[in-house]
């Protein structure tokens, strides 16, 4: 398959713009910059929905007595008389960058496609936090659903994880650990977005398509540089769920990636590696797309087709589960 002729057209305009010097790559910023840059790129390549009937900003309590923003995101006030179910939403942005507001748009979409909650987690960036702090944000933020989401209108026993990008990553890791620790409210699916899952970008597609597609090997390597501790970390399954040695009994799993995408291989194996230990799989790999098309609605229509095709899966999911505790 060929580029879809307006993604070439965006990556055109982003070569451009960086030979002209007007866009300067995220190694050669701060983390600080970075995170302007990204926040302030993000409109351009996305459409924000009106505000939706509810929305909702919280704080909830990490680990270690830190406090990390959240936004709630629903059609209409969500009431402990009759909870909604939510997806806990992980934004990407290579553990790095990214925010509520860079990922406002998309879920906005997702919570209005789904009908469900979302509760979108401004978990805490690196290198300031490195990891695993974020995963634990990520884990801690589940369970503030399993303590305090009936008094916010959230259902606990309707909850799926999802993110995009290093988002994506966290929800896998995150299912991953909701297994093990039943005193978490467990998932009925997981939405993973073209999510980074190895240990080592060693592919054929990091290979084929890690420069001129958006998602550069050298941004990743500066991601993970101010990310990971040391080089051991790597191998962490919390890092790089790919290395979980059982995948066994995890939720559904929805994964959707990019043909024109580093990350997409590492998709397909996992998506692999969950078949192969019996966990129900739809993989949606959309053809002339690259890393980070779902907050393209800007520029194609696939971004807001693939995000209504997850609104569904979430509402099937979410349908089926409240079915089931009827």
């Amino acid at each position: 398959m060929n580029l879809d002729p307006d993604i070439a057209a965006l990556l055109e305009m982003v070569q451009a713009g960086t030979e002209s010097g007007v866009r300067i790559p995220f190694p050669q910023l701060t983390a600080v910059q970075a995170r302007a840059d990204f926040d302030a790129s993000s409109p351009l390549l996305d459409v924000d929905p009106p505000a939706l009937g509810y929305e909702r900003q919280l704080s909830l309590p990490t680990r270690d007595g830190a406090m990390i923003e959240a936004r709630l995101y629903a059609k209409a006030e969500p009431s402990s008389r009759n909870p909604v179910p939510v997806l806990l939403y992980m934004h990407g942005g290579g553990f790095v960058v990214g925010s509520l507001d860079s990922h406002q748009p998309l879920c906005r979409g997702l919570a209005e496609d789904s009908g469900a909650a979302v509760l979108s987690v401004g978990y805490r960036l690196a290198p300031e936090h490195r990891f695993p702090t974020a995963f634990e944000d990520a884990v801690d933020a589940l369970a503030w659903i399993g303590r305090e989401g009936l008094a916010a209108g959230l259902d606990a026993g309707r909850v799926a994880v999802g993110g995009d990008s290093a988002g994506g990553t966290l929800a896998a890791a995150l299912a991953i650990e909701a297994r093990a620790n039943r005193s978490l409210p467990q998932p009925v699916l997981q939405v993973l977005a073209y999510p980074g899952l190895s240990s080592r970008q060693t592919s054929d597609s990091y290979a084929r398509y890690d420069s001129g597609y958006l998602l550069e090997r050298s941004t990743v390597d500066w991601f993970f540089r101010q990310y990971l501790r040391d080089d051991a970390d790597r191998d962490d399954w919390r890092f790089a769920p790919l290395a979980a040695k059982d995948l066994s009994g995890l939720p559904p799993a929805l994964i959707v990636l990019a043909e024109f995408d580093p990350l997409v291989d590492e998709g397909r194996d996992y998506a692999a590696k969950l078949r192969a230990a019996g966990v129900a799989v739809d993989l949606q790999i959309y053809p002339g797309m690259i890393h980070e098309f779902l907050r393209m609605g800007n520029v194609v229509a696939d971004a807001l087709r693939a995000r209504a095709a997850i609104g569904q899966a979430l509402a099937s999911a979410f349908h089926a589960a409240g079915e089931r505790a009827a």
